[in-house]
């Protein structure tokens, strides 16, 4: 799952506004509101769900340019 950073009023040093992270289900953090998300070097931290919208990358896209897509900028 891929998601786009849409508020980081807490953590700005964090997140960056409108870019798109990976995302990975975290049953307890989903149950208290938030969502893991992958860093730049692949760990995956807790951040509330508000401050993400998920986005859809289309199938066709081939798989190199999803990761290119997904990566830092």
């Amino acid at each position: 799952m891929y998601v786009m950073c849409v508020n980081n009023e807490s953590n700005p040093e964090s997140l960056e506004l409108r870019k798109i992270y990976q995302a990975m289900p975290d049953v307890e953090g989903g149950r208290h509101g938030y969502i893991r998300v992958i860093d730049e070097e692949g760990e995956g931290y807790l951040y509330p769900k508000r401050y993400f919208i998920v986005v859809a990358l289309p199938k066709s896209l081939p798989r190199i340019a999803r990761k290119v897509f997904a990566a830092p900028r």
